[in-house]
């Protein structure tokens, strides 16, 4: 089968919504851009869940420039802020999505199984609606990440989402850590050892690759602290002797390993797509071999087996609520992964991996509530300051407190209940989603009056689960019938 000419329209298809999208918000604005956005507003009278302190009824949360200036009964604001009667209401932190592909143009950088020298922050799409979707769904963090065809792959990219922005940079949650993607298991030995007829075509090559990675890695860490000593070795002598005149000569630089070396320093945090148990372990293991204990464990859908050892080791994970049997490595879960791993004092979060899901975070965490007994602080915490941990930002986001970035949604009952609609979200003091307001166009047709026939639209794009976007190529099929 020809796979040239469907991806071509694809990337067609795909090139034309973007070009729509910046048309109709050139046309009509943004909604972020439909009233005075300066990140100053009071939401009064609410039910304030904190997620990390008490609930507070009848209460108000004051917002300046962005930051969360006050949280208690009868705030005073400065005159003229905006103020939103949430009366009835509750308001919680922003939900967090610690694995995502949305507003991203590419996924998979396939052309080798280490290839930790790309980043998805090139190629973040400030215009596709998936970021607004997310948004209805209370969420206002996303950690974009590379896919799982590499057993290391890119750098991923978290983002604010500020629906209406224009360029990516605007997007970018300004001064997140680094983190990187890792992928055990299927998806790699498919894409390269299954198609391409090279490492690794077994878990056992999954490893040989991550250890050979980790050596190499090292050996530049340690000729690039070398070099740096004796230059400035070198510059003391000069200081003292001018007649010591000898030059270090640099390592050659090379990217990919650059990056690896920042992992062994600890400077990136590792996110590793994994589903078995037995890969957890083995992963672990190779991590402490060279000393690195900043990992998440994605997916994890056997977590719940080895959840002593992952609280031992200091590991995270990051799981689906009730997702698993999609295809034969993922076969053996349960409802109460998330409960076991909590009640092993694992930090653990619910996440989407799907442009669809995304907008359903709170259901998530109420199913992982339902099972296994969770109280309403430890399932929110699931969507809230648990990932901002895993993603090193929760000085910033996911709880309620004074001083913190100014992301709340607010629902019309308990964020819990099965009847909870999320009715604004709001992002660093702006309100970037009113469902009230909700313009029509974002939801469906540019006119929403008109009649049109019966229709089945979906985007490739942001529809489906993308972890293995960019590789179907590689197996002669269509995206549609890949298995991931």
């Amino acid at each position: 089968m020809n796979m040239e000419q469907p991806m071509a329209n694809r990337s067609v298809r795909a090139a034309t919504v973007r070009v729509a999208a910046i048309l109709v918000m050139a046309a009509m604005g943004s909604p972020a851009a439909s009233v005075a956005q300066d990140g100053n507003l009071v939401v009064r009278n609410a039910t304030v869940i904190t997620v990390t302190g008490d609930v507070l009824e009848s209460a108000d949360v004051l917002v300046r420039n962005g930051k969360i200036a006050a949280v208690g009964a009868d705030v005073i604001a400065p005159a003229g802020v905006r103020e939103i009667d949430a009366s009835g209401k509750y308001v919680m932190p922003g939900i967090l999505d610690a694995h995502s592909h949305i507003a991203l143009t590419t996924v998979n950088e396939g052309s080798n199984p280490v290839t930790a020298e790309v980043t998805m922050e090139d190629s973040v799409d400030p215009f596709q609606v998936s970021i607004y979707r997310a948004l209805a769904g209370g969420v206002t963090t996303a950690h974009l990440m590379h896919g799982s065809a590499n057993v290391i792959g890119g750098q991923n990219e978290t983002i604010k989402l500020r629906y209406g922005v224009r360029t990516p940079d605007e997007l970018r949650f300004e001064g997140a850590p680094r983190t990187i993607k890792f992928a055990l298991g299927e998806n790699p030995t498919r894409v390269h050892g299954g198609s391409g007829n090279k490492n690794p075509s077994t878990r056992m090559g999954v490893e040989l690759v991550l250890r050979n990675a980790f050596e190499e890695g090292k050996r530049y860490m340690e000729a690039w602290d070398t070099y740096n000593a004796s230059v400035a070795s070198q510059g003391n002598r000069r200081r003292g002797n001018r007649g010591m005149s000898a030059t270090a000569m640099p390592p050659e630089y090379n990217l990919r390993l650059e990056t690896i070396a920042d992992i062994l320093r600890g400077d990136i945090l590792v996110h590793a797509h994994s589903y078995r148990a037995d890969e957890i372990l083995m992963l672990m293991e190779v991590l402490g071999d060279y000393g690195v204990n900043k990992i998440t464990f994605q997916h994890a859908n056997e977590a719940f087996k080895v959840a002593p050892e992952l609280a031992e080791f200091g590991a995270s994970a990051s799981i689906f609520a009730d997702w698993w049997a999609y295809k034969f490595e993922v076969y053996y879960s349960t409802a109460y992964n998330a409960a076991i791993l909590t009640r092993n004092d694992v930090s653990t979060s619910i996440n989407s991996d799907s442009g669809e899901l995304i907008r359903h975070l709170y259901h998530e965490a109420a199913k992982s509530q339902k099972y296994g007994g969770l109280t309403d602080a430890e399932a929110l915490a699931l969507i809230t300051i648990n990932p901002a941990k895993q993603l090193g930002i929760d000085d910033r986001v996911g709880s309620i407190e004074v001083g913190k970035d100014g992301d709340l949604a607010i629902f019309s009952e308990h964020p819990l209940s099965v009847y909870a609609i999320n009715e604004m979200t709001i992002v660093d003091g702006n309100l970037l989603f009113d469902r009230a307001n909700d313009p029509d166009d974002m939801r469906l047709m540019v006119n929403p009056d008109e009649e049109v026939p019966e229709t089945m639209i979906r985007y490739w794009e942001t529809d489906m689960h993308q972890c293995m976007q960019n590789t179907e190529w590689l197996f002669g099929i269509s995206a549609d019938q890949l298995s991931y």
